[in-house]
């Protein structure tokens, strides 16, 4: 505050009761705020910020506001108030410099309710303060501001948010906005105020569970297991610094990167492992499908696939499962060979589906109907969660089994029949592009509930029944595989033979048929075959053919894996996977697994049991309270998700009351949990980073990315992985990526080059978070041939 010149500055008694009682008023106010402004940099009780209305601010530099409260510039001061935080604990700017950070972040935060911390203040001191505050806090904000970003708490918890909007200022600067500010600034400021609130101030416990959880939950954001108590070693130190002094050279901001169009021959469908011609050439044979196997680049590409002329943003869940732009999937071979079994038609702009297929033209429901009254057992959506699909087509099979509650992983071969599983994807439902060949498929064992195959052409009987027995390692002692082919039901001669041939082996399996039907409306059957629970009937069999595999296999290994013909045993034991049937969905969901229990370490460090129920509960409250309320993201327009490293499958799990589906990769370098997210009655697969994925492209609304690519620093190089997230991306679809501070920063120089909006940026201590939307924006140039 200025003061004029008055009595007492130039030596001279007041001329006036009237101007020593302003002057004493001036100096009662001036304490005052000065008061204030202290109260407000050690106080922990939080205050709303009343809201001013900004034009041309940026939506995502207000984290926890939605697309439409940035357009009409008010956000609600509640929005943040219903959560779990610690917004009660004490004041720790005097003892955070020197505390360790166990005790910076007490576990015991994790449950203390918010309404602690509401108690501190009384709605008369909120309405009384408010004043005030605005004024004082605008001035702390800039202060803080300068010293390395929007500080959230003192000491050494450092919250930073990086926006387009914001602006270092020097001390003179800061200096004249505290002492004075023109008109345009004050309407600017609190706008600006506003959205670092959100992110920072206004909800510093809220924030904290939200973006970095406090307490037991930072353990979960980081892997490593400490030694030597809380000192570094020398070596560890000299190290590290040797690492970020060659990465700080390797990926500054000086780096700029040029950006080509792919050549090849698949243009909008390229698939780089599936599609590498060089490799199919030099091929001996395809007997097996082996064309259709993946056959990687030595290097993973950098180049970005273009988009098909007319691209458009795709059709919302469940418009899409009838029907798909045909600008997005310009195919039409499929449906003049299947159009009359009612896969798919062409109708103007759009391509239609009717929900027919081979096996049931008259519907996937009535069909899905009809398996449900031939073995009621199976309980679609209770007992039968997880299902497996073999040569699905266009999927309608699993897109219709949704109203079952049911997941379904469809697969079938690129290009067998011609954009099979990107209309699926494209529908809106789950596929992959695989075949049944000479490699395992990227599954654990003992994980399907029911696996099912109409009329998918696989032969099933040939070769000792190496691929019939690749489906009983998939399936779960007592799941079901049902069957609908012509063998089950035509009497020609073919069919027969082949029908014999798999009654035979299925005996010699042990597999059971529990039902052999027909139906009547769509003139075809089904044959329902049930695995065992236990090796009683292995050992009572007369021949071992085929035979059981050795005591080494492991059958959980599926990566690049051969095929074997032989049955693994079945696990024994009460305590052993598999051993006995999960919990009905949805108690299945959310229950530990009865084989996770304490005497196991799990992946953060703690008893497996707990590491689990940890997980689960951080990304409740990081999707609920962040990723639905706090992005701006419009839910309605995801469909397609992916969390390319999953762990428990917690961040699936937390998704659940969203429409939409998770593909939950485990990386094949991380801990093998895969078989937990199957155990919850959710799907996913093994994969590698350094290679492309089998999809493709254009077919994820959103990936999510917790502390993966850090890790992958270290294997190969981030271009290559991020042009691959550029390829499964949809235009305007987003990534949300967790890791350390570094990565982030690389990666959002990678996302601006591509042109893609940053949407938020958030950075805590080392670690940090980033949002980005991807563009339709495409490079001219097209790289040269190889």
């Amino acid at each position: 505050m200025a003061f004029g010149r008055g009595a007492k500055m130039d030596g001279r008694r007041p001329s006036s009761p009237s101007s020593s009682m302003c002057t004493t008023t001036t100096v009662v106010v001036f304490v005052a705020l000065c008061m204030v402004g202290a109260w407000m940099m050690t106080s922990t009780t939080v205050f709303p910020v009343e809201k001013t209305e900004v034009k041309d601010q940026r939506a995502e530099v207000g984290f926890g506001e939605t697309d439409e409260a940035a357009k009409s510039g008010s956000v609600s001061s509640e929005k943040f108030e219903d959560t779990d935080n610690n917004d009660n604990v004490p004041d720790e700017s005097h003892s955070n410099r020197d505390a360790p950070e166990e005790e910076k972040f007490p576990e015991n935060t994790m449950e203390k309710p918010v309404e602690m911390a509401e108690e501190k203040e009384s709605p008369k001191e909120k309405e009384d303060s408010k004043d005030s505050f605005d004024d004082a806090n605008g001035k702390s904000e800039g202060q803080s501001a300068k010293e390395g970003g929007v500080t959230g708490q003192s000491g050494d918890e450092e919250e930073k948010i990086t926006t387009d909007n914001d602006v270092e200022k020097s001390d003179g600067e800061k200096k004249e906005d505290q002492e004075g500010k023109s008109e345009d600034d004050a309407t600017e400021q609190p706008q600006i105020e506003e959205k670092v609130e959100e992110s920072g101030e206004k909800e510093p416990a809220a924030k904290a569970n939200e973006v970095f959880p406090d307490g037991a939950q930072s353990e979960l954001l980081k892997e490593s297991n400490t030694e030597n108590g809380s000192f570094p070693t020398q070596a560890a130190e000299s190290k590290n610094e040797k690492e970020a002094q060659a990465a700080s050279k390797s990926s500054g901001d000086e780096i700029t990167y040029s950006w080509k169009l792919c050549n090849s021959s698949a243009v909008t469908d390229y698939i780089p492992c599936l599609d590498n011609e060089k490799a199919i050439k030099k091929l001996h044979s395809t007997k097996h499908y082996e064309h259709r196997e993946r056959h990687c680049p030595a290097e993973p590409p950098t180049c970005l696939v273009p988009l098909p002329e007319g691209y458009k943003r795709p059709i919302e869940w469940p418009k899409s499962r009838d029907k798909v732009w045909y600008s997005n999937v310009p195919h039409t071979k499929l449906a003049e060979y299947k159009g009359h079994q009612n896969w798919v038609k062409v109708s103007g702009d759009h391509l239609l589906f009717p929900g027919g297929g081979t096996q049931f033209k008259n519907g996937a429901l009535h069909y899905i109907d009809t398996i449900q009254q031939a073995l009621p057992d199976i309980a679609w959506g209770k007992r039968s969660r997880v299902i497996l699909d073999v040569g699905c087509g266009v999927a309608s099979f699993g897109g219709y089994m949704f109203d079952r509650d049911v997941l379904t992983m469809s697969f079938a071969p690129k290009d067998e029949h011609e954009a099979q599983v990107q209309f699926a994807l494209e529908r809106g439902i789950p596929a992959i592009s695989a075949v049944m060949g000479t490699k395992r498929l990227p599954y654990p064992s003992r994980v399907f509930d029911v696996i099912h195959c109409a009329r998918c052409r696989v032969p099933w009987h040939i070769e000792g029944g190496k691929l019939l027995l690749e489906l009983n390692r998939l399936l779960r002692p007592g799941g079901y595989f049902v069957w609908s082919a012509t063998p089950v039901y035509q009497k020609l001669p073919e069919d027969v033979e082949i029908w014999n041939a798999m009654s035979s082996l299925t005996k010699s399996m042990c597999w059971k048929m529990v039902k052999k039907t027909k139906d009547t409306l769509n003139q075809v059957g089904m044959a329902i075959y049930q695995k065992p629970m236990d090796n009683n009937c292995y050992e009572k069999r007369s021949e071992d053919s085929p035979p059981l595999c050795k005591e080494t296999d492991d059958a959980d290994a599926a990566w690049n894996v051969p095929l074997q013909a032989c049955i693994p045993k079945l696990p024994i034991g009460p305590s052993v996977r598999g051993s006995k049937w999960p919990e009905m969905w949805p108690q299945r969901l959310e229950k530990t697994p009865f084989w996770i229990d304490g005497s196991r370490v799990g992946v953060y460090g703690k008893p497996a049991n707990e590491d689990f129920e940890a997980d689960y509960a951080h990304w409740k409250r990081v999707v609920s309270k962040s990723y639905v309320n706090g992005m701006g993201i419009d839910w309605s327009k995801v469909r397609n998700v992916m969390d390319m490293r999953a762990v428990y499958g917690g961040f699936a799990a937390a998704l659940r009351d969203q429409k939409v589906w998770v593909m939950n990769i485990v990386p094949i370098d991380s801990a093998d949990t895969l078989p937990i997210v199957y155990e919850r009655g959710l799907f996913g697969m093994y994969h590698d980073w350094c290679e492309s994925f089998s999809t493709y492209p254009r077919t994820y609304d959103l990936l999510h990315a917790d502390h993966l690519f850090s890790k992958l620093k270290k294997r190969c190089k981030l271009l290559g992985v991020f042009a691959e997230v550029d390829r499964i991306l949809r235009p305007e679809g987003k990534l949300i990526v967790r890791d350390d501070a570094e990565t982030i920063s690389e990666l959002e120089s990678m996302a601006k080059s591509l042109q893609w909006e940053v949407r938020m940026t958030y950075a805590k201590g080392k670690e940090g978070l980033l949002c980005v939307q991807k563009t339709t924006w495409r490079p001219k140039e097209i790289e040269a041939s190889m």
